[in-house]
């Protein structure tokens, strides 16, 4: 039977109009024009109450800002996709910037609404959300408006600090995304320079000295830019401290635990564990190093692959088709419903995968709500890394298609727990390959690769997390220069990694090509990720409690993720307190028995 072709490109035009066409100009005026009027209805709202006539004025309220969050949702995907496949697609960058420029009405709808829940009190509130049915069900929603409202500077300076940030915060933040965007790395093959975008170099080649040269290579593209880009995050974090202090917040973290509904003792649990538990990791990447033939090894080399890899007969570029084959079956093995949605998912063009130059670096999972559909963006270059990508964005995709049918404004989750969807799928994929074969070099290339994860989970991340930490505690005192910062992430490796890379194997200059830091609409983007990768295992290591129970349990807490805290979400359908260590040590014991195996079967092989 022929096997089926799985497009390499993704299918925009069945979402909306292209943007070079009149009818987009139409959608894009008519949701200018639904803003401009939502602006007035949202300012004639006053403190909600169970009388009729405020009860009616709110029920038109949320289904007007319901049409707008959909459509919004819609061009920020929709301009986002296209800019991502094309940099340097002048047009697309004009209308990044011509959306940005209508997101203070947006914020002001926003703002006069959270400003009338803050002026009422929390009888008058249960009252008023009792007092419908369309009110209960988004109680969530309302309730967590009213709590955002004690973030917001008084309403004026509020409406003026987000007409701001359109020429300022976000500016920076695109000009950093045109910066890297047009970025290109000239490196040195069979004789000639080959100018290739950040996305296409190759640290998990083979060949260390193909490695090594794309790593400098581009080190040195990047520190060409250093300086902008030292600009861009100084402005970017400076804005956000302005308005913290002007708040009378504790620290530069408030902001980032409310967004994403996290408590700082969990936080803080977490780090603490990881913490403690780094010895195993650091044997693992001794023993990397060794079978490497390295006496320690660089930055490039964590993602190297294994030379026992060359034995097998599937140690070359997989093909974008047999990857797919394999994510879709291994989903069918969790759940059905799973496995269905990543068929549909891969065959109906919901992914942009071509290996191309002038596509944006990294990749991301994006939603329509008007369309209940999503959009993966990535890079494949026929690696493992590249499956598990893709694995990785189909999980993001799947945690928004569980609530498609839930309310608009319970629809959305903080990032950490979409780490934890995206995350989990990925450590089904592993484990999956893991437990089918009994070839050891297999097991113990596939166990390199999830180790390697936990390594930029617990890690790396924690590097940045360090970073960020430091770099705003340094910031509140005046500008970091460029020198400075690469000195601060010199120092959070050392510290995250244990010392464990070479003393010339670092890389210092990771703050200016990790795009993360740079993303002006959240602040700290980075440690969700090991947030929801921790997360993640601690469910997967419950899955034998469950049995069959286990998908269903699954799919339950994703729903949660919508209308709960962190904490909330994992107790309730889990049964599990986050704010503990014990729950983040189950997660790090399933990461010690990887090692250890790894360990064993690198000794055997040997």
């Amino acid at each position: 039977m022929q096997q089926p072709n799985f497009p390499l490109n993704w299918n925009l035009d069945s979402l909306l109009p292209h943007p070079k066409e009149s009818e987009f100009t139409e959608v894009f005026d008519r949701f200018r024009d639904l803003l401009t009027k939502m602006v007035e209805i949202s300012s004639e709202l006053k403190s909600p109450s169970d009388d009729v006539q405020t009860v009616a004025k709110y029920k038109n309220f949320f289904i007007r800002l319901e049409e707008i969050e959909r459509l919004q949702g819609d061009l920020v995907a929709f301009i986002g996709c296209h800019a991502a496949a094309d940099a340097e697609n002048k047009l697309f960058q004009q209308l990044e910037a011509k959306l940005s420029s209508l997101s203070p009405k947006r914020e002001e709808i926003h703002t006069n609404f959270e400003f009338a829940l803050k002026e009422t009190d929390e009888d008058s509130l249960n009252r008023f959300i009792q007092s419908t049915a369309d009110f209960q069900k988004i109680a969530f929603f309302i309730e967590e408006s009213r709590q955002a409202a004690q973030l917001r500077l008084p309403k004026d300076q509020e409406l003026l600090a987000s007409e701001l940030d359109v020429d300022g915060l976000h500016a920076w933040g695109r000009l950093y995304d045109r910066l890297s965007g047009s970025l290109r790395i000239e490196i040195m093959e069979r004789g000639q320079i080959i100018k290739k975008s950040p996305s296409q170099l190759e640290l998990d080649h083979e060949d260390r000295s193909v490695r090594q040269n794309h790593f400098f290579a581009g080190n040195l593209a990047w520190t060409s830019i250093s300086d902008s880009c030292a600009e861009a995050l100084n402005h970017i974090a400076g804005t956000r401290l302005t308005k913290y202090r002007r708040l009378g917040l504790e620290d530069h973290l408030v902001v980032p635990l409310k967004e994403n509904r996290l408590s700082r003792a969990s936080l803080n649990a977490m780090w603490s564990a990881i913490s403690a538990r780094k010895a195993s990791l650091v044997r693992y990447i001794e023993k990397k190093a060794e079978l490497l033939g390295l006496e320690k090894p660089a930055w490039y080399d964590l993602d190297a692959p294994l030379p026992q890899a060359k034995m097998l007969s599937s140690s070359g570029r997989i093909p974008y088709n047999n990857a797919c084959q394999l994510v879709i079956s291994t989903f069918h093995g969790f759940s059905k419903e799973l496995g269905e949605f990543a068929e549909t998912a891969l065959k109906e063009g919901w992914v942009e995968v071509e290996d191309r130059a002038g596509k944006r670096q990294g990749g991301f999972c994006t939603g329509f709500p008007s369309k209940q559909q999503s959009r993966i963006f990535m890079t494949y270059t026929g690696t493992r890394d590249g499956i598990s990508t893709l694995a990785h964005e189909l999980g993001h995709a799947y945690h928004s298609w569980v609530l498609k049918d839930e309310p608009l404004f319970l629809q959305e989750y903080p990032m950490n727990l979409a780490e934890t969807a995206s995350t989990f799928a990925e450590a089904i994929l592993a484990e999956k390959q893991l437990q089918s074969t009994e070839c050891n070099i297999t097991r113990l290339t596939i166990l390199d690769r999830m180790i390697s994860d936990s390594i930029s989970f617990l890690m790396n991340i924690h590097a940045r997390f360090l970073f960020e930490n430091e770099f705003h505690l340094e910031r509140t005192q005046g500008e970091v220069s460029s020198e400075r910062l690469t000195e601060l992430m010199l120092q959070s490796q050392k510290t995250a990694f244990s010392n464990a890379l070479s003393d010339d194997g670092w890389n210092p200059q990771f703050w200016i090509s990790k795009l993360h830091f740079y993303i002006s609409e959240l602040p700290f983007y980075n440690f969700p990720y090991t947030f929801g990768y921790l997360l993640s295992n601690g469910i997967y290591a419950l899955a034998e409690e469950w049995g069959d129970e286990f998908p269903q349990k699954y799919r339950s807490f994703l729903k949660a993720t919508g209308y709960l805290s962190a904490e909330d979400a994992v107790q309730s359908t889990l049964g599990y307190d986050i704010t503990q260590e014990n729950f983040w040590n189950k997660s790090l014991d399933l990461i010690d028995r990887r090692v250890e195996t790894f360990l064993e079967l690198s000794s055997q092989i040997a």
